[in-house]
């Protein structure tokens, strides 16, 4: 039975969900953005694993625990810095969403969360990543194992609108 691909807006850190994806960086250091939030509502514990794991690929994912969030898992998926598209930003944003989901399936998550990964700092084009993310996870939906549910949250309206057009398209 194929994964579902389902929409929100709010706060990542506080789904009810197996494990959440966090838009790291290549160090895995919990800065600002989505993995801000995770390293003030999951404690100390996520960066302390992250650093014990040390790097992880633009491109990649890996995992840790979930710490004091509500989710059992958190999954650190290094996207692109947009450079203006001539770099292979998308093929590597690509890959961060499949290796996130990938690794959920791995652990043996029935649920796992996405944001919008490399459209803050990083400065992915919303539009365009939207449409990416929503294409990988129709690929590995089709053929998930383990994994019921694809929750895309998002943080605001407007990244809400693209991701629902993305999803819509397909």
């Amino acid at each position: 039975m194929p994964a579902s691909i389902e929409l929100a807006q709010g706060d990542i850190t506080a789904l009810e969900v197996d494990a959440i994806v966090n838009a790291a960086n290549d160090r895995l250091k919990l800065g600002a953005g989505v993995a801000g939030a995770i390293r003030r509502r999951g404690g100390p514990s996520i960066q302390e694993e992250c650093d014990r794991i040390g790097r992880c690929p633009v491109g990649g994912a890996v995992v840790t625990g979930g710490g004091d969030l509500p989710a059992r898992w958190v999954i650190h998926a290094v996207g692109p810095i947009w450079g203006g598209g001539g770099e292979g930003e998308e093929a590597l944003l690509a890959s961060a969403v499949r290796s996130a989901l990938d690794r959920a399936e791995e652990i043996g998550a029935r649920s796992v969360a996405l944001p919008a990964i490399s459209t803050g700092v990083y400065g992915f084009p919303l539009g365009r990543a939207a449409e990416i993310s929503i294409d990988e996870a129709r690929r590995f939906a089709a053929s998930a194992n383990r994994v019921e549910k694809i929750l895309f949250c998002l943080y605001d309206a407007p990244a809400l609108a693209f991701f629902r057009e993305a999803l819509a398209a397909g």
